[in-house]
């Protein structure tokens, strides 16, 4: 399989669910934080792993209400790349790397040991770009 960069509307569309799911997780919102996975989405953190999405909002549902409470994520896109088909087009493939980091209230920006690089990989389903998985390590320092 090939890449090729994906072409502006498909860019702008991946980044849409970024801003949407940065938007749920400031709103606090689970329900909405998870519209953009897939339903056996898998999410890969330091020390551990949520396997489908009923895990991912069950985590992230304990995290807003209790250590992420206010908090909010920043998402720096850093690179996006479509996986072609086979054929030379564009697939429905995406991945995408970001910086990213957890905002905390009082704060305008993360703190340096909050940061941390993802590999975001999203599939297209009735032409909306879902999470099918997301793999997060700290940035260094």
């Amino acid at each position: 399989m090939s890449t090729k960069i994906l072409d502006i509307a498909d860019a702008d569309a991946v980044r849409q669910v970024f801003a949407a799911v940065s938007h749920a997780w400031a709103a606090g919102d689970v329900d909405a934080f998870v519209a953009h996975y897939t339903a056996e989405a898998s999410a890969i953190l330091p020390g551990f792993a949520l396997i489908g999405r009923p895990a991912i909002r069950d985590a992230m549902g304990d995290a807003f209400s209790g250590s992420l409470k206010g908090s909010r994520r920043i998402h720096q896109v850093q690179a996006v790349r479509l996986l072609n088909d086979g054929e030379g087009t564009g697939g429905g493939t995406a991945i995408v790397i970001t910086r990213s980091g957890t905002v905390f209230p009082g704060e305008s920006e993360p703190a340096q040991n909050r940061w941390s690089l993802a590999t975001w990989v999203l599939s297209r389903h009735a032409g909306r770009w879902l999470v099918e998985s997301y793999h997060d390590c700290p940035a260094a320092r």
